[in-house]
């Protein structure tokens, strides 16, 4: 059951952001006049498992089709095929006029919308661009006004750049939406007056617990989740208050090794506890320990009278006797006990002094920017890093597998949106990347034109093309065998 429900969250959720993103290149098509073939989700060589198609102001329907071809061998009178001058068959668009009214072709100005069977992504095919779904060969008559290929540069160019703006749009959109809808509430930074707790990885860059961080790279901070960002570990200055005096703590770019250790380094945790639940049948119960008792010490030396510093180091002691000196009701106790391999002890605590602030509609929006903005980022930095060496690549990097790892075996809608939100900002960043087969090659290329003043060569957009495809199909092949690998590992 764990399994399916990866499985579809993964499908739910790449689905949507093929959509969006293939509907960016459709609705900038359409504003400038452009026709599109077909809009499809998942790819479908031979056939599709479901198409339809407005003709004639109805709606017509087919399951399990097989794809007709548009084109057709241009022969002789004999049959033989006839070459154009470097020797390529000639092929021309087939003849509508030909075909019978209830063959789809003959309404080639109204969309095929269909679903593939092929789960890889999808396509938007626009007509009169060369790209992975129709080659030059498909081209050779005359530039029509509704063709893609007859649109000034600038019209091509926001076509092109379509899925890339509106994956941006709905990651932002959806980074807002779970912080007003499932979030709701944010911890103000000055909230924190007790500062913060510095785990011991902390503790080695120069913070120390009772730091008031006031603001990173010259910025203040308003919401505590900020001051805290994981952008700080990529290179950064956060300044702090400590003992009333001012003073910068510098991570330096090889801090992001942290980020790995999935160890606490920073929280909001210094602050006075006292127990509030004692959970039953836990080690706390069994050694009689009471609602309002106050733990001071672990064996006598370790002060953990702060909940960060409790938290941190009981975990150490799993499967060890250890003593808790403890305070309940002006007297000090001492309660001894052998943890079991979670290393906890089973209570729950009073509340965290901190009074939470709900986000207003505008903060849902502004902050909803500002995370995604954050989160692509980390990804571009993170790129860098395995480009440049830093990073393996193998461990930095995840496929289909891996995302419905991420995206876990239980249905948590919060989550569900925060992951398509970060892949929708993934997928706008890797699209635009300048490789041929990419939203980012096209963007290259249009560029170009405009700066030589002329179209490049359509055999070398299909070449181009044909290159970006080989080094996409490698790619695909490198993450589906690194997730298959890790399986295994």
């Amino acid at each position: 059951m764990t399994g399916l429900i990866m499985a579809a969250q993964l499908i739910l959720g790449l689905s949507f952001l093929v959509l969006i993103h293939e509907f960016g290149h459709f609705i900038a098509a359409r504003i400038f006049g452009i026709r599109v073939n077909k809009f499809y989700i998942f790819f479908n060589p031979k056939f599709s498992l479901v198409k339809l198609k407005k003709i004639n102001g109805k709606i017509h329907y087919k399951f399990f089709s097989k794809n007709l071809p548009d084109t057709e061998l241009v022969v002789d009178e004999n049959g033989n095929p006839i070459l154009d001058e470097k020797g390529n068959k000639k092929y021309k668009n087939i003849d509508i006029s030909k075909l019978d009214d209830t063959d789809w072709r003959k309404h080639p100005d109204n969309t095929e919308y269909g679903l593939g069977w092929l789960p890889l992504g999808g396509y938007c095919q626009i007509a009169g661009m060369i790209d992975e779904t129709q080659s030059i060969e498909n081209l050779q008559s005359e530039p029509q006004s509704w063709e893609f290929r007859s649109k000034p540069a600038w019209q091509r160019l926001i076509v092109v750049l379509g899925g890339v703006v509106i994956n941006l749009i709905v990651g932002v959109l959806l980074f807002a939406m779970i912080l007003g809808v499932y979030e709701k509430k944010y911890l103000p930074n000055e909230a924190v007056k007790d500062g913060i707790y510095a785990h011991e990885m902390a503790r080695e860059i120069g913070f120390m617990s009772g730091d008031k961080i006031i603001g990173v790279q010259g910025e203040a901070v308003e919401r505590f989740q900020d001051a805290v960002s994981p952008e700080m570990f990529f290179g950064s200055i956060v300044t702090v208050e400590r003992n009333r005096e001012t003073l910068d703590v510098v991570l330096g770019e090889e801090s992001y090794h942290l980020l790995k250790t999935g160890k606490n380094f920073i929280s909001p945790s210094n602050f006075a506890f006292s127990v509030d639940t004692v959970l039953k049948g836990f080690t706390a119960e069994k050694i009689g320990i009471e609602k309002g008792d106050i733990i001071l010490a672990i064996n006598d030396s370790i002060d953990v009278r702060v909940w960060g510093s409790f938290e941190e180091n009981i975990g150490k002691f799993a499967n060890q006797e250890i003593d808790l000196t403890i305070l309940r009701e002006g007297d000090t106790l001492t309660k001894s006990l052998v943890l079991d391999s979670t290393g906890k002890i089973g209570i729950g605590i009073n509340a965290a002094p901190y009074e939470l602030q709900n986000y207003s509609f505008f903060q849902a929006f502004v902050y909803g920017w500002k995370d995604a903005m954050l989160m692509l980022k980390l990804n571009v930095k993170g790129l860098k890093k395995i480009v440049s060496g830093e990073e393996n690549a193998s461990e930095s990097v995840s496929g289909p597998i891996g995302i419905a790892q991420i995206y876990g075996g239980k249905w948590i809608w919060a989550k569900f949106w925060y992951i398509t939100g970060l892949l929708s900002l993934i997928l706008a960043f890797m699209n635009i990347l300048p490789i041929p087969g990419l939203d980012g090659g096209f963007v290259l290329f249009t560029l170009i034109e405009m700066i030589i003043g002329r179209k490049l060569p359509d055999k070398f957009m299909e070449y181009a093309l044909t290159v970006g495809w080989v080094i996409l199909i490698a790619l695909m092949i490198f993450v589906f065998g690194n997730d298959i690998f890790k399986l295994f590992k």
